[in-house]
């Protein structure tokens, strides 16, 4: 089973040389993608170095314009061409624990075609969240599984591992996310392909270097775009 695991960053210059170190400890059979979005802080000469020093370590750095959606589209695509047969996708901030990765590889090895990492099942948990912003996640997720009617009870998770026939049944180069609604597209797409899919407990951690990415335009946009997703369906257009 050819492994690919699938970071995207954007200014993650604290963090991406001590995650791919650790990745490479944990899974040392995988290769790793990392698409970098012209980080301006120096993370694409950091993935640039890594490569060059390591030949499971690749590089893909993107043109604009920059996005977490064009990004992950990208990541997906790369990966598939790279002949992978799995495709793990994870932040690059250690939010998304490494050590989690063989659960991961284990639950398709069992059969699932998609695995969640997911806070909101049995032994998950959202680490570091004052009561307001948990709150703001219940209330999004309720939201987005009423819309899109997907039976997952973390719709927000962006730590996910897709089986390479989960991935083509979606056609990743059809992605129509830019930021980062690209994480309920997908998977509202898998979905509806009919895959199979798996949550695994999370415990989740906010991020300790460098500064999310997430704003409120972004929340928006995001909110809107799966309304966009719902409407697409019912006249059977894309996806």
């Amino acid at each position: 089973m050819r492994s690919v695991v699938f970071v995207p960053t954007y200014n993650e210059a604290p963090n991406l040389e001590r995650l791919v170190a650790e990745i490479r400890r944990i899974s040392p059979s995988s290769e790793i993608l990392v698409v970098d979005d012209q980080s301006p802080d120096g993370t694409g000469e950091i993935a640039d170095r890594l490569a060059a020093a390591d030949p499971e370590v690749h590089v893909m750095h993107r043109p604009p314009p920059r996005g977490r959606g064009v990004a992950g589209r990208d990541g997906y695509v790369e990966a598939l061409r790279m002949g992978a047969d799995v495709v793990l996708e994870m932040d690059a901030d250690f939010s998304h624990p490494p050590e989690l990765i063989p659960e991961f590889w284990k639950k398709i090895e069992e059969g699932a075609d998609v695995v969640l990492g997911s806070r909101f099942v049995p032994g998950g948990t959202d680490h570091d969240r004052t009561w307001a912003r948990r709150v703001i996640t219940v209330l999004a997720n309720t939201y987005i599984r009423i819309v899109l009617g997907v039976p997952v009870g973390d719709c927000n998770s962006g730590f996910r591992c897709f089986r390479r026939s989960a991935l083509e049944a979606i056609r990743p180069e059809t992605l129509t996310s830019v930021g980062p609604s690209i994480v309920q597209e997908v998977l509202f797409r898998v979905h509806r392909a009919g895959a199979s899919i798996v949550e695994i407990p999370l415990e989740f951690v906010d991020r300790k270097d460098g500064d999310s990415k997430l704003g409120l335009g972004l929340l928006f946009d995001g909110y809107v775009m799966i309304l966009r997703l719902k409407l697409m369906s019912l006249f059977g257009k894309q996806p």
